[in-house]
């Protein structure tokens, strides 16, 4: 038995490459994910800071309004999630796991900022964790 010779399939095209990003759009999306590192500084900062940005420029660069939102809910979700595991901490302080929570919350806080900071940089969207929409 002889076995017929291979169907020769079309070529595909390879998808054409992606469009780069606009540089002053991925420029303002990653002082924006960084600004939120004045909540260091400043009480508050770390909300105050990306929300001037985002209300000051989005009228000029449209496209960071998406970012501007993820941001905003992003800082704003861990912020309650601090001060909850904070009065947690507080209350039960006769036990040693909600005496860590707010260390471990501040850890994710300032880990997942600078990725989200990292992956704007390259160009990508983030979408945080375990963050509340509360601006759509």
């Amino acid at each position: 038995m002889d076995t017929p010779p291979p169907i020769d399939a079309p070529l595909a095209t390879p998808p054409p490459p992606p469009e780069p990003a606009d540089p002053v759009l991925r420029q303002w999306t990653v002082i924006l994910h960084l600004s939120a590192l004045a909540g260091l500084l400043v009480p508050f900062g770390n909300i105050l800071a990306p929300l001037i940005i985002w209300l000051v420029k989005k009228p000029e660069i449209p496209a960071l309004q998406p970012a501007g939102k993820a941001v905003l809910n992003f800082q704003v979700s861990y912020s309650l999630y601090f001060v909850g595991s904070f009065i947690a901490a507080v209350i039960l302080s006769c036990l040693v796991v909600p005496i860590v929570l707010p260390f471990i919350v501040f850890i994710a806080w300032l880990v997942l900022t600078i990725l989200g900071a990292v992956k704007a940089s390259n160009g990508e969207s983030y979408q945080f964790p375990l963050v509340m929409k509360l601006i759509d």
